[in-house]
């Protein structure tokens, strides 16, 4: 029996000694999360202390790469930039995260869908406050897309190299403002009503695509096969042009916006980040000419390229 006991305590000091290890090496894990396996396994890079290292992981990760690895100092200004890009893509989130709250009340049924809007913002606890976050988050959105787009012109950075994700952001502009212009009729009341009528009445004089625009008679459109028709899934508003706008509001343009906005932070990433003026020089990086190395005062005289 004592040569039993004594075998056990060697073996528990030693079991204990390997548990003491590995509390340790999960305390330095937990200090230094980057050299886990776990990490090394989400964004298969090599980690190490290089710079080189830590560009590449940047640049072939899927979750860092929307972050550049260089970033210059004046498009970062804030008085430059006006962070409406970064509003945008906030609201947007915002609008998902309360949308999806609100589908849990709401039926897309004529009469039904107001009685349901009804009751969300009188009998649900504070429903009224998560249809106004919902409603005025979408409105803020539209404002920040303007001024975002406003903000791009006026700085230019929609020349070259930015062409492409130019015209992306317009096409997110645009589905922005049709996620506004679908959201109108979930309520199914009267403002909601008109403003639709008024939008597809419009939208059967486009060229090419409605029955009374320029070409559509050409093309044999009526107003049973025109783009009017197709909104509405009829000649007039019903139920399935309820339907129809439900799906397009709460499905498909929603895919659509956060593809496109992928792809658009996707080319800021690979056209050198964030946007902005050209590059300025700090004042501490201008020396006087006889401070200067004499090939700099040459190069300085001759000009650029010379």
């Amino acid at each position: 029996m004592a040569d039993e006991k004594g075998d056990r305590k060697p073996g528990l000091a030693t079991l204990a000694e390997e548990l003491q290890k590995k509390a340790k090496a999960e305390i330095e894990g937990l200090k230094q999360p980057e050299k886990t396996q776990i990490f090394k396994a989400i964004f298969r890079v090599k980690h190490d202390d290089s710079d080189r290292s830590r560009a590449l992981g940047i640049l072939n990760s899927l979750f860092l790469h929307l972050h550049p690895s260089k970033v210059n100092r004046d498009a970062v200004k804030y008085s430059f930039t006006w962070g409406m890009g970064g509003i945008t893509l906030y609201l947007f989130i915002v609008l998902t995260f309360t949308g999806a709250l609100l589908m849990f009340y709401y039926q897309p049924i004529p009469v039904q869908a107001y009685r349901d809007v009804a009751y969300l913002s009188s009998s649900v606890p504070f429903g009224q406050l998560l249809r106004n976050m919902h409603r005025w988050a979408a409105h803020l959105m539209v404002i920040a897309v303007w001024l975002h787009m406003v903000r791009v012109f006026l700085t230019g950075s929609y020349k070259k190299p930015r062409e492409f994700n130019w015209c992306v952001g317009v096409l997110l502009l645009v589905f922005t403002m049709l996620l506004s212009f679908t959201g109108y009729l979930l309520p199914d009341d009267q403002l909601g009503f008109w403003a639709v009528t008024v939008g597809t009445n419009i939208a059967r004089a486009t060229p090419l695509l409605g029955h009374v625009g320029p070409f559509g008679p050409q093309l044999g459109l009526t107003r049973y096969n025109d783009v009017r028709f197709a909104l509405l899934g009829g000649s007039i508003i019903g139920a399935n042009a309820l339907v129809r706008a439900y799906i397009w509001h709460c499905i498909a343009i929603p895919i659509i916006v956060a593809i496109l906005m992928g792809v658009h932070f996707w080319r800021i990433r690979k056209d050198g980040g964030i946007s902005g003026p050209a590059p300025m020089t700090l004042e501490s990086e201008v020396l006087p000419e006889e401070e200067r190395a004499p090939e700099e005062v040459v190069a300085s005289i001759r000009g650029p390229g010379r």
